[in-house]
């Protein structure tokens, strides 16, 4: 797998690692043919996948948050799937309304709760 593809889905992983999250099945299938940019897929139990991609050199906090968000898309289909609550990661405000946003702030790579603003922690710390 491309270098920063793997670097950006290292905290995201550790994250969907928590409980309440889903592991996916991470292959290295690039889908992608643009050379700036790395490609991989998710898949899920139920044998339904999901392309996720980055743009290549782009700063990681930047591609993290687009990564999560991404991821994000692919989890609550899976969770769907296993019947499962759809809202990865819960907010821990709004623990049955909403999930989580993928967010930048200062220079860092957060999970924030989309209605309050509020920084819940780095993307990446989810169990600390």
């Amino acid at each position: 797998m491309e270098r920063e593809l793997a670097a950006a889905l290292e905290p995201i992983l550790a994250d969907l690692g928590q409980p309440g999250g889903v592991p996916p099945d991470l292959r290295d299938e690039p889908w992608r043919e643009d050379p700036q940019t790395a490609s991989a897929f998710l898949y899920a139990s139920d044998g339904s996948g999901q392309g996720i991609s980055i743009d290549l050199g782009l700063p990681a906090v930047t591609q993290v948050v687009a990564l999560a968000d991404q991821v994000q898309d692919w989890a609550v289909e899976a969770l769907w799937s296993l019947g499962r609550a759809t809202n990865w990661p819960p907010c821990p405000h709004h623990p049955e309304s909403h999930p989580l946003a993928a967010v930048v702030r200062a220079d860092r790579a957060v999970w924030a709760c989309p209605t309050l603003g509020t920084e819940i922690g780095e993307i990446g710390t989810l169990a600390s």
